[in-house]
């Protein structure tokens, strides 16, 4: 054995692992639900029901996960992605067939104790099925034609069952999460570029399909893009969530009108206050500095992803960290751009601050699978 090799430490056992447990991580998620935790009670009027109280239990359960999933050797998750996918895969089409529908959107299975949205659970088995592809997959053939059709078979899948929900913020966020994977793994740029020219036209071709019979997205959906162009059009009708948006987080100022003082809060002007607008919420309390701060919080997250998954020289944990840390900005982006008014509306939540049990589950799961990726790096000794 050379001097090297030597030196290289195999990864920890046993109770040594909650030593390389990332807690400055753990940390950072835990201040982000908190300050989920505070605008829900804010948005109840001063009241843990009904959002805060469960929406605590949800996160102690997702930290147990956390927990558990981060201290499971990391090959483990590597194999059965397949098998997470494909059970995930099923989910999906149960959906279809006995799903519960809301708001005009069959999206959940009723499993008594939480309503499930797979569609959440998908975007995670997507990032470790395409991580686990890619590790097998010699790095030679990543952009042979062949090679790169079969991940987009992958994806195309999943995406084509969550637009029949329809939930298009969820499909968009699982075809850029994937093709995320697939530019980390080294998948060449005509790809992308040939991709991009092609969504330029099917843009063009959705807008063209409205009123026709082959019509390619719900009537619903081109309502959100037309507002999205011009919300003064119908500010008491589709315009209304987003002018009421804009309201309150103009009127919050430096500093903010103080904590359960939102005039748009109080008065029920906010759409879905709760959920998908939950950061209007914290503009108008809390003002800039509030908003800035949980951004310097989310960027702290991602960034010790990022870190992390640059150290690991397991290829498969390396493309699992950079695809999760990817999925998580898209979620806040796509969210903060919406209720800006920058992005038509589609349905997604703020992560780990608006309500709901699914997202709040799923994602904390996904950062046990970081730190399960953490934990299992192999280290140099000393």
């Amino acid at each position: 054995m050379s001097y090297l090799e030597s030196r290289i430490k195999t990864v920890p056992t046993g109770f040594s692992k909650l030593l390389y447990f990332h807690w400055a991580l753990l940390v950072l998620i835990t201040s982000v639900c908190s300050v989920g935790f505070i605008m829900l009670y804010s948005n109840a009027g001063g009241a843990f029901q009904p959002w805060a109280e469960p929406q605590m239990k949800r996160f102690a359960l997702g930290i147990c996960a956390m927990f558990a999933i981060g201290l499971t050797p990391i090959y483990f998750w590597r194999n059965i992605a397949g098998v997470a996918y494909v059970v995930t895969l099923l989910l999906l089409v149960g959906v279809d067939l006995f799903g519960e529908t809301r708001m005009g959107a069959q999206r959940w299975i009723d499993l008594g104790f939480i309503l499930l949205q797979p569609s959440e659970l998908m975007k995670i088995s997507l990032v470790m099925l395409l991580a686990s592809y890619y590790d097998w997959l010699p790095i030679e053939k990543t952009s042979r034609p062949l090679w790169v059709l079969v991940p987009v078979v992958m994806i195309l899948v999943p995406v084509f069952l969550t637009l029949n929900q329809p939930d298009l913020g969820t499909a968009l966020l699982m075809l850029i999460g994937g093709a995320v994977v697939m530019f980390a793994a080294g998948v060449s740029w005509w790809y992308f570029s040939t991709v991009i020219m092609g969504s330029t036209g099917f843009v063009a071709l959705v807008f063209l399909s409205k009123g026709k019979s082959w019509q390619l997205i719900k009537d619903y959906q081109f309502r959100r893009i037309e507002t999205f162009l011009n919300p003064a059009s119908d500010p008491l009708g589709d315009g209304w969530n987003i002018a009421q948006s804009k309201i309150a987080l103009g009127s919050g100022g430096w500093t903010g009108r103080g904590f359960m003082q939102g005039i748009q809060n109080r008065l029920n002007f906010l759409p879905e206050k709760h959920t998908d607008f939950i950061f209007t919420t914290l503009a108008e309390e809390f003002g800039f500095i509030g908003s800035f701060s949980l951004l310097a919080l989310y960027a702290g997250i991602i960034i010790f992803c990022i870190v992390s998954a640059m150290r690991n020289r397991n290829r498969f944990a390396s493309l699992l960290t950079i695809g999760i840390a990817f999925a998580f900005f898209l979620y806040l982006a796509v969210n903060m751009s919406m209720v800006m008014g920058l992005a038509p509306v589609v349905g997604v939540p703020l992560p780990l601050v608006s309500y709901g049990g699914s997202s709040m589950l799923v994602l904390l799961s996904a950062f046990g699978l970081v730190q399960s990726a953490h934990i299992h790096r192999p280290r140099r000794t000393s």
